[in-house]
């Protein structure tokens, strides 16, 4: 899945650079939408990043694209792998800024893990 999203003042630390808790936010949702139109009829939470390392700086009106791709599948929890880039807007070149694994556990109405209801999984294009 690949989704977009524009860097605004409201994203911006006092230092005038995207605020890393907005980066993280942006992540978490954009992989549990993925998660949920894999697996319809889950419900799912986080419960892991692997690696949190911001590579570049991120300015006011930067265009980030989150491509977000399947990653192991288990009984109960199912990882995506999240890679954020910028676009130069005046070469088109892209930049990986930030990159990530999260992984998600299905779980019932009460919390509980429970293994992973039937879905599209790694087969559905993105």
């Amino acid at each position: 899945m690949e989704t977009y999203k524009l860097v605004m003042p409201e994203h911006l630390n006092h230092f005038g650079f995207l605020f890393g808790g907005n980066l993280l936010m942006w992540t978490d949702e954009i992989a549990y939408i993925a998660v949920t139109l894999d697996y319809p009829g889950c419900n799912f939470v986080t419960v892991g990043m692997d690696k949190i390392e911001f590579r570049k700086s991120i300015r006011q009106g930067t265009i980030l694209c989150f491509e977000t791709t399947q990653g192991k599948l288990g009984r109960t929890s199912v990882e995506y792998v999240v890679n954020v880039t910028r676009e130069e807007i005046s070469n088109g070149q892209k930049e990986l800024v930030f990159t990530t694994r999260i992984t998600f556990v299905s779980v019932d109405g009460e919390g509980r893990k429970r293994e992973i209801c039937g879905g599209r999984g790694s087969a559905r294009a993105r």
